[in-house]
């Protein structure tokens, strides 16, 4: 398997891919391990998480030049990204004995209840390429805490990636045997879902979501699918400052080359605000420094991959024949290497058009005029996904009226695009099932059990 370089095209590794045999090899090592992973304190597997979180620390800049040397974002991306893992790791720490101990339900003379979180197993986590370090503490990270070993598979776009969290996590204390990496591609995430696991996790497409959820029901084991989004945002008339908001909102769409489940997608003004944001997003995106993502100040690096640019382009031509507007951008990368494509803001847009609709992953964005929070309200519902939404409004409770009727997973009030550790993670309609994040995320890896004790 090639591992290329987006932003020269350059093969910068070839590793050998796992097989059906070695698959298996390493599921019975991971099975054979579990038993005596579980039966260690639950504070000993902390304090293991916890010299794996310092060792992300002292080894940030190395870790930061392998990914993006392999999937393209800006070094302070990657810098960034490794930091906002240790974050969701810091509290998952904090947290852990608190979600995973025992609960007394019931302590009267002569009878204890008692709920017990015994881990599933052997897990399995097909994890994603965008942000390999956060979308994989989310999964990894709670199922090592709770007492489960893991047949971990990185994305083939972040495999070098995935090899440096193995070694850092056995470097921490993590033994051998209870962490296995699967390398390769389409083929190797098909052959695991043959595998007998206890639990499957899945960061990725709707499309391949869909796939392992349907390969996988009938083994009757946990299936959580974290996938992609169409997230809407709205523009109120009663937005203070349309400057800040229109600097804070162009960022959310387009952080990481909007390669990210949670990017807004689809954004709504009121026509009272429309003009004057629209200048000031295109003057905060006209700004942006295009460029070799190892360069110093450059907020837009190469995409992942080659293939997303056949469908930016799609969407961008569908846009164009349906009254779309380029406002700014519209053009990959046509002299030299890499996988480049400029920030497009189009206007004129409508909802029936596939960049209003399908998940575009990549720096582009339809903005629409609205009349009123109704019309606004009906464009934000008219999709198959349900991840995230946001309304930006001075009065909270407006906004949360209008959130309040959109299916997503998350809502926000003057943000976007962001996740905390605190709050479940998880997503309606095609956006996924189950949740990861928060107390239910750490006890997702968890199979209760009630004791009923009498004497």
């Amino acid at each position: 398997m090639q591992i290329i370089n987006p932003a020269t095209e350059e093969i910068i590794s070839i590793l050998e891919e796992d097989n059906q045999a070695s698959l298996q090899s390493k599921f019975e090592i991971l099975k054979q391990a579990q038993c005596s992973w579980k039966s260690q304190l639950l504070q000993e597997r902390i304090s293991i998480i916890s010299t794996f979180s310092a060792l992300l620390e002292t080894e940030l800049e190395d870790l930061a030049q392998t990914l993006t040397s392999e999937a393209g974002k800006p070094l302070q991306q990657s810098r960034n990204e490794i930091n906002g893992a240790r974050a969701r790791i810091k509290w998952m720490l904090a947290n852990a004995e608190k979600y995973l101990s025992d609960e007394i339900m019931v302590d009267e003379p002569g009878l204890k209840e008692i709920i017990k979180y015994e881990p599933l197993g052997v897990i399995c986590n097909i994890s994603a390429w965008n942000y390999p370090y956060l979308v994989g503490v989310n999964v990894f990270i709670p199922a090592l805490l709770s007492g489960n070993s893991v047949m971990y598979k990185p994305s083939e776009y972040a495999t070098l990636t995935g090899l440096k969290i193995e070694k850092l996590l056995k470097k921490a204390g993590i033994p051998e045997a209870v962490f296995q990496v699967a390398i390769g591609a389409r083929e190797t995430g098909s052959a695991l879902l043959d595998l007998n696991f206890d639990g499957y996790f899945f960061t990725g497409s709707y499309k391949t979501g869909k796939f392992i959820y349907e390969k996988v029901a009938s083994k009757m084991v946990p299936c959580q699918l974290e996938l992609g989004g169409k997230d809407p945002l709205y523009i109120a008339e009663d937005v203070l400052d349309i400057k800040n908001a229109a600097i804070g909102t162009a960022d959310g769409a387009f952080y990481n080359n909007g390669q990210s489940c949670c990017s807004v997608e689809r954004i709504y003004v009121h026509e009272k605000n429309y003009e004057d944001y629209l200048a000031a997003f295109v003057e905060e995106v006209k700004s942006w420094k295009v460029g070799s993502p190892t360069d110093d100040g450059v907020y837009i690096g190469a995409l992942t991959r080659k293939d997303q640019i056949g469908v930016l382009e799609n969407q961008l031509e569908d846009a164009l024949a349906k009254g779309a507007t380029i406002l700014t951008g519209g053009r990959k990368n046509e002299n030299g290497k890499g996988y480049f494509f400029e920030p497009t803001v189009l206007t004129n847009v409508s909802n029936d058009m596939l960049v209003m609709q399908e998940e575009s992953f990549g720096p582009i964005i339809g903005i629409m005029k609205v009349k009123d929070d109704n019309e606004a309200l009906k464009m934000m519902q008219d999709t198959e996904y349900g991840l995230t939404a946001s309304v930006y409004s001075a009065d909270q409770s407006r906004a949360e009226k209008i959130l309040g009727q959109l299916d997503s997973g998350s809502g926000y009030w003057n943000c976007c695009d962001r996740v905390s550790a605190a709050l479940p993670w998880s997503g309606r309609k095609h956006s996924g099932i189950g949740a990861t994040l928060s107390h239910q995320g750490l006890r997702a890896f968890t199979k209760p059990k009630g004791y009923h004790l009498r004497g």
